[in-house]
Order: C-alpha cells, then structure tokens, then sequence
C-alpha cells in the first residue's frame, strides 16, 4: 500500500515535467517540413522530382542551427528551402553574384517576404576577385549547385580561387557540397569550357588543391538518361529547353540533367 500510496503522489509531478519538457523537431522532419512547405513556388515545387532536395541536403547535412552559405542563389530555388529552414536557430548566407539581375532577383525574393526570409543575410561572391562569403572559419555549410562549370569557363584560376574562398570560410570540420551537370571522365575535357558539364575528377582535382578531402559521393541526382553530348549542352535539357519546340517531348522526357553530388570535408588540423 506504501509504494501504491508513493506512485500516486508522484504520478502529476513526473506529468508536469514531461509536459514542461519540450518536444525537439528532428533535423530529417525539419528539412521534410520546409521542402513539403505550400509556401515554396508551385514551379519550385514541380522540380524537386529532378533535384531531390530533401534527399540532397540530408546528404550534405544540413540542419537547423548551422550557419550555412549558398553560392550564386539567383532566384532562390535552394534559398525558398534553406532560408526558412535555418531561420529559428541557424543562419542562412546568400553569397549572391555581383549587383546584377541575379543579385536582384535573390534580394527581391528575400525582401518578399520578411516573416519567412527576413533574418537572412547576404554577401557577394564575386569571381574576378578573392571574395569573403562569410567572415573566415564561421561556415557550417558551404553549398554550390550547378555553378563550378560557370567558374571554370570563366576559367582554371577564376575556379581554383573560388574553391580557396570556400575553404576560407568553413569551420574545421565544416562541409562544402557540390552539385554540378556530369561530363562522362572519358569526354573531351575542352567540353568543360562550352557545354555546361564538368567532369567529376575536375571538380576533386579543384577541391583537394583548395585542402578540401572527399568525404562522400551520392547518385541521388543522377540521369542515365542524359548521355551529356548535346551539340549545345546541357542547356538543351530542362529547365532551360534552349531548342524551343524542336523535339521538346524528347527533352523533356529526359529530363534534367544527370549530375555528380559530392561531398567535401575542411579537415579538422
């Protein structure tokens, strides 16, 4: 009857403090959350079946309360997820082209609306010169999509010197992900410099001379149905579909393009 008596006063307090305690989200349903968000664009949304968002940023480990930066973020398909995301307990870096329509176009999708981007910030990731995406050794997160084959048209050194800027502003330990349009390691490389793919070798080559290790590699945006050898690149595919009408059902039932999703690690010492 003692023991009885003692559970019975004891039951409402244990109650209390379960009810006291709060219940923390976990990282994947938080990431699930803001990518299912009816707030994200309905063109947005319809492109996930080709960029696997959730898969991809759980893959990158991305998480609330990290500090994360986007390179070149244009319209903000990534930014519609990240920044909303990172908003409560993180921060959320646009490293935005210099001003320009793409800048413009990612400062007008942050100022649209404050309740759900208003505590992001942005810097300039400008490739003509070393630039300082966020203040050095303070980045959880460094992410790129589909931008390295851009830096590296514009040439090897506008390239390897981005990969610097990345490492400079990464916590040891941080991670720099990379997303890019695939060129078969058997291709020509003078490819890499017209077509918009890039071979994956290029992209580690890149990195390892920036001190970066791979960590990991991840097929969750491959295509096998993209051979990579449009006579006018990748811009053929979707989204950009640059032939018009000219076999669009082709295209688009190819989809987007087939793409490399790598992952790369600054080294603790």
């Amino acid at each position: 009857m003692r023991h009885l008596f003692l559970a019975a006063l004891l039951a409402p307090l244990t109650l209390a403090a379960t009810a006291a305690t709060p219940v923390q989200t976990k990282p994947a349903d938080a990431l699930a959350a803001a990518v299912a968000s009816p707030a994200r664009s309905a063109a947005n949304r319809a492109r996930d079946q080709y960029r696997h968002p959730v898969q991809t940023l759980a893959f990158f480990g991305v998480k609330p309360g990290q500090t994360v930066v986007e390179i070149w973020p244009g319209a903000g398909w990534y930014a519609e997820i990240l920044a909303p995301l990172l908003s409560a307990r993180g921060h959320y870096i646009a490293a935005t082209q210099p001003p320009g329509k793409n800048r413009d176009a990612t400062l007008k999708l942050l100022a649209g609306d404050p309740a759900r981007f208003g505590k992001a910030t942005t810097t300039i990731f400008d490739v003509k010169a070393p630039s300082t995406i966020a203040p050095p050794g303070t980045a959880d997160v460094v992410l790129t999509f589909r931008n390295v084959h851009n830096m590296l048209m514009a040439g090897d050194d506008v390239a390897a010197r981005a990969f610097v800027d990345f490492y400079r502003a990464l916590k040891p330990g941080g991670v720099l992900g990379v997303e890019d349009h695939r060129l078969p390691e058997s291709a020509d490389a003078a490819l890499e410099k017209t077509s918009g793919y890039i071979k994956r070798s290029t992209v580690v080559r890149l990195a390892t001379a920036a001190g970066f290790k791979l960590a990991a590699e991840s097929e969750v945006n491959a295509n096998p149905k993209d051979p990579a050898n449009w006579p006018n690149g990748v811009w053929t595919l979707p989204p950009t579909l640059s032939q018009g009408d000219v076999d669009r059902a082709k295209y688009v039932a190819i989809g987007e393009s087939d793409r490399m999703t790598l992952k790369f690690v600054k080294p603790l010492g």
